[in-house]
């Protein structure tokens, strides 16, 4: 292996590769609601279409948070993650304490985490495994029409398509 080699890799799965494809996608179904039909319908087609997939996101599914409903990833086995849209996953990702309280008691971690929800929000969490990742479709900001896909793009975080924030 080269020298620097992994060092390459990872860089561009930080800048490149990583929250820049899952933010294309997100603003792609802000502005295009056919495009965000398919998505929703089949991720990993839906994400295909822009070009990205592969090793770590080939059977994905997109779910939507809405104003009634806030869906989280998390993997409880260890810390499987959607790589081709979401980059490298963060350390607290794999951490086991939030492994274990996301799924027991997500309203909580949330909250200490800085997303607090309403009551009122049904929060879903949804366990990814070797055989399907999840990405989170965030809830499109106010104000926000008129905005190019690159402008939107821009206002997508890696912590939103995870569902650890809000935008």
């Amino acid at each position: 292996m080269p020298e620097g080699f992994i060092e390459q890799i990872t860089r561009r799965y930080e800048s490149e590769i990583g929250p820049l494809n899952g933010a294309k996608v997100v603003a792609r179904a802000w502005a295009d609601p056919e495009y965000k039909m398919r998505l929703l319908a089949d991720g990993t087609a839906g994400i295909a279409e822009l070009g990205f997939g592969g090793p770590e996101g080939d059977h994905m599914v997109v779910v939507e948070n809405t104003s009634i409903v806030h869906n989280v990833i998390v993997c409880t086995l260890c810390s499987c993650y959607p790589w081709p849209v979401l980059g490298l996953p963060p350390a607290w990702y794999k951490d086991p304490p939030y492994r274990a309280r996301m799924v027991r008691e997500p309203r909580a971690l949330l909250a200490e985490i800085g997303c607090p929800l309403p009551e009122e929000v049904e929060i879903r969490v949804w366990d990814s495994s070797a055989e399907v990742r999840y990405l989170v479709l965030p809830q499109r900001p106010p104000a926000t029409e008129g905005m190019t896909e690159a402008e939107l793009a821009a206002l997508v975080t890696r912590d939103s398509m995870i569902g650890v924030a809000r935008l």
